[in-house]
């Protein structure tokens, strides 16, 4: 089969022909039709990830048709259109994963390839109204969304959201999720056209992030939120924190602009502010994240479409920040 191939670290992408695997006990073969990028198959090829484990296969999100069936999975799912779960190893707690959890991608083989084996039981039916690209879009950026969003941040319909970084896979479908909730959603972007773009979607207004007093500015024309959904931290989350309501709840998913800065404790506490950290998600956050989306008939967004041969274009494209939505790869 042909799959892309990562050597080592700061090495390209290069397209290689490779055994297709074998599903064993328990295990499927799914044929992939299209994959996802990710900002963790950059930071893997920087020798960024916490895991570093090379030669590799990447690519934690797919979708397509399983074609095999290891021993003990039921008949049923040979041939199914399906969507997987990159999820493995999660553990007994919600609250937490266990320190054997992994992702799809590395260290095990992942979906930038024509086949991949994965556990039955991370297949999930492919959501009817979504094509093969969209699907592929969903896993590990709506699971993180969803959890941010539902299980950590309790979000209700009514409440008032921002969403920091318009345009990246996460925050897009956290935008999505929330407006489906019955929330209104404001967004943050660097880029005037990405929250033009935002408000295409139903979301009610946005700010530049590079404009002069952001926050003061923002918070004049809201009086602050109950939900903020975080993926840069870095100094801004000082004005996260000015913003959220009392009672307010701040998830944080991501760092990419560095170090928070100087919090003032008085702004947490008085407020009675609650700030989670969160990724990936569980079986049953990924459950009902398919869920909403089906329920709902809610399409990713899905910015750019490369063959999988093209798979180092892709990967600068994203490195880049020009995308407002999924970067995927159409494998067969």
């Amino acid at each position: 089969m042909k799959a892309v191939y990562l050597e080592d670290i700061n090495k390209p992408f290069t397209l290689i022909e490779t055994e297709k695997p074998v599903a064993g006990p328990g295990e499927v073969v799914v044929q992939v039709k299209a994959a996802a990028l990710n900002r963790r198959d950059v930071w893997i090829q920087k020798g960024r990830y916490f895991i570093k484990k090379y030669p590799a296969i990447l690519g934690s999100d797919c979708a397509g048709v399983v074609t095999e069936l290891g021993e003990g999975v039921d008949k049923v799912w040979l041939q199914q259109q399906v969507l997987v779960d990159p999820s493995a190893d999660w553990g007994d707690n919600p609250r937490v994963h266990s320190a054997e959890y992994t992702i799809l991608g590395m260290p095990k083989q992942g979906a930038f390839a024509e086949y991949v084996k994965v556990p039955a039981e991370s297949l999930y039916q492919l959501p009817l109204h979504l094509s093969f690209e969209e699907a592929a879009a969903l896993p590990l950026a709506g699971v993180t969304a969803y959890r941010a969003l539902f299980t950590k941040c309790d979000l209700q319909q009514g409440e008032r959201v921002l969403v920091t970084g318009a345009g990246g896979g996460v925050a897009l479908f956290a935008i999505q999720f929330a407006l489906a909730a019955g929330a209104e959603v404001w967004v943050t972007s660097g880029t005037d056209e990405k929250i033009a773009l935002a408000k295409d979607l139903g979301v009610t207004g946005g700010i530049n992030y590079k404009t002069e007093d952001w926050g003061k500015k923002l918070k004049a024309e809201t009086d602050g939120f109950d939900v903020i959904i975080d993926s840069a931290a870095g100094e801004g989350f000082v004005q996260l924190v000015k913003l959220a309501r009392p009672g307010g709840r701040i998830g944080i998913y991501g760092g990419t602009t560095g170090m928070i800065g100087q919090l003032n404790p008085a702004e947490i506490f008085w407020k009675q502010l609650s700030i989670f950290g969160s990724t990936m998600g569980t079986a049953q956050d990924f459950a009902n994240m398919v869920r909403l989306v089906s329920e709902k008939e809610i399409r990713p967004i899905v910015d750019i479409v490369y063959p999988l041969e093209q798979a180092a274009e892709a990967v600068r494209y994203l490195e880049e920040n020009k995308q407002f939505g999924k970067v995927i790869l159409k494998v067969s």
